[in-house]
């Protein structure tokens, strides 16, 4: 091997990284240093120049991964909803399959994926409302996913009847997903949000979910008749 072709190599790897590694390590840096800092002083008072300081990055290096704060904010929205949907179907793959077990585990993996960490909650429903209409669209799009979850979820756990029941089961699911979310949201305001107490919000997240299970019951035997 020349010396040329000795440089090259070592500038193809540099700590056993080559360039892609290196390049998901630098915006692996950054998301969690946008995290820190947006739960910590907000989107609108978090600069990038923050964020590439807090991440031991060059503002270069942000630029060649993401076009801006905005775009930084919504890969870091879609990671945390990535997270939460791999936390909630790890959950219910190793649930008994028991139509109670199922809800136990699901609602279970959905709160501690919301409130075991402070930070998630003040990144997501602190800071994701009003900031721009494409944050707006991605938060809707992770909505959307937790709603045919949802779907999905009474059709193969036998929550909804096979015939029709008069009801347009996504916009319940659309319904019901808003209704988890806000009760969540509710959660984190009150003495047992602020001391960490999630049985709680499971019990309460429980309870709502069991109510819109025996509404559809309600339905099929109405439509039934």
């Amino acid at each position: 091997m020349t010396s040329t072709d000795k440089s090259q190599a070592r500038s193809r790897r540099i700590q056993g990284l080559d360039a892609e590694q290196r390049r998901a390590r630098r915006r692996e840096q950054i998301l969690a240093a946008a995290f820190e800092l947006i739960a910590a002083e907000g989107y609108v008072n978090t600069a990038i120049e923050q964020i590439c300081q807090t991440a031991f990055v060059g503002n270069k290096a942000f630029y060649e991964l993401f076009d801006s704060k905005e775009d930084c904010y919504l890969a870091l929205l879609q990671q945390q909803s990535e997270r939460a949907q791999d936390m909630v179907a790890a959950a219910l793959a190793e649930s008994s399959g028991d139509r109670d077990d199922v809800v136990g585990a699901v609602i279970g993996a959905f709160a501690h994926s919301m409130v075991d960490d402070p930070r998630v909650a003040k990144v997501t429903f602190g800071e994701a409302s009003g900031i721009s209409a494409k944050v707006e669209q991605q938060r809707r799009a992770n909505r959307r996913w937790a709603a045919q979850f949802l779907e999905t979820l009474w059709s193969e756990y036998g929550f909804v009847p096979s015939e029709g029941i008069g009801v347009d089961l996504h916009a319940l699911a659309v319904s019901a997903i808003g209704g988890l979310f806000e009760t969540v949201a509710d959660w984190l305001h009150t003495d047992a949000g602020a001391t960490g107490e999630v049985d709680v919000l499971i019990r309460d997240l429980t309870a709502f979910i069991k109510i819109v299970h025996l509404g559809l019951v309600a339905a099929a035997l109405r439509s039934a008749g």
